[in-house]
């Protein structure tokens, strides 16, 4: 069993790297794979193609790599805490606080004349997401604190994300052209604005989610059994709960904030680690999960550029496939 583990690991990896490549050398211009390797190298010394590929396209895939290590986590989190196969990192509200923090950024601020203030201005796309995604989760700790159900949270949950949704659809009934078109391009998700000052701060944010997501391995393990099973193993449930909300939101909230909303990954990444590796260890789960998040994101950025289509349909269409397949075909998913 391990060795087949080691093979599988070591076979994903290798598809990553090659995946890794090939983002760097499709794009508008295309680079051959000597240049890239030249640059990456740093036998090539052309500032145009190492422009290319160092400011531009490396940033993006690293960012690919991060956003579907993160979402796939979130998801493989919500699953298990909800025992719920069909979770995403989404389920919490998360996306849909991102969304409304967008919203009144983009929709709201010109409606009230407020595009001028030096706050506003300050704060940007990514810190109105941001707020937006960290007011979700003070929200749902708060709840959590009182209410023990893990369902029930689960139902408001869904309920935030229904109001603030609504909340969004009147600011895009209200809005002009020009500011909805703004926030629907949003909506789309993108890889392609982050720059290598946001990359370094968004790094850190999602290695410490993953940290907390690490944390949380042993406790997950014993929730496979059913809470009742954990209490009385001594699992602090309050606990583990607030560490997945919080590793939740800064993997899929900071994601959120600076590419989008980006669909689909979540849900079915951590399904295929289950099927590849035919594991529920999340000591095995949680790097299998990551790693194939991350090619599902490279493979999708790789056909977006290609087709010159938002990332955010490519991963819908990536993803919704593999989720009927694996609903359809396995009775027993949280086994």
């Amino acid at each position: 069993m391990r060795s087949r583990t080691t093979i599988l690991f070591t076979l994903l990896s290798i598809v990553a790297l090659a995946m890794f490549i090939a983002d760097i050398t499709v794009g508008s211009v295309n680079l051959s794979l000597d240049s890239v390797l030249g640059v990456l190298t740093g036998s090539t010394t052309q500032s145009t193609i190492r422009s290319i590929v160092i400011d531009i396209r490396l940033v993006k895939a690293i960012m690919a790599i991060l956003a579907g290590a993160a979402l796939s986590l979130s998801g493989l989190q919500m699953q298990t805490l909800f025992r719920n196969p069909l979770a995403g990192p989404y389920i919490l509200g998360v996306s849909s606080g991102a969304s409304f923090g967008v919203a009144l950024f983009l929709l709201g601020a010109p409606l009230l004349n407020l595009t001028a203030s030096p706050i506003i201005s300050a704060l940007g796309t990514a810190g109105a997401a941001w707020i937006g995604a960290a007011a979700v989760l003070v929200l749902i700790i708060a709840l959590s604190r009182r209410i023990k159900d893990i369902m029930v949270i689960l139902i408001l949950g869904m309920m935030l994300s229904s109001a603030l949704s609504a909340v969004v659809e009147i600011l895009q009934y209200l809005s002009n052209e020009a500011a909805l078109k703004s926030f629907v391009v949003w909506t789309m998700g993108s890889l392609g604005d982050i720059t290598l000052s946001q990359l370094s701060f968004i790094a850190p944010i999602i290695i410490i989610g993953i940290a907390l997501a690490v944390l949380t391995i042993k406790p997950l393990n014993i929730l496979l059994l059913g809470e009742n099973y954990a209490v009385t193993s001594g699992v602090n449930i309050s606990k583990v709960r607030r560490y997945v909300f919080l590793s939740t939101t800064l993997l899929a909230g900071t994601v959120t904030a600076f590419c989008g909303p980006i669909g689909f990954v979540g849900i079915a990444a951590p399904h295929l680690a289950r099927m590849f590796f035919r594991s529920a260890d999340h000591r095995v789960l949680i790097p299998a999960s990551a790693i194939i998040g991350a090619l599902m994101m490279l493979l999708g950025d790789i056909i977006a550029k290609m087709l010159l289509l938002p990332i955010n349909t490519v991963t819908a269409l990536m993803g919704i496939p593999v989720v009927v397949y694996i609903v359809t075909r396995n009775r027993n998913l949280m086994q």
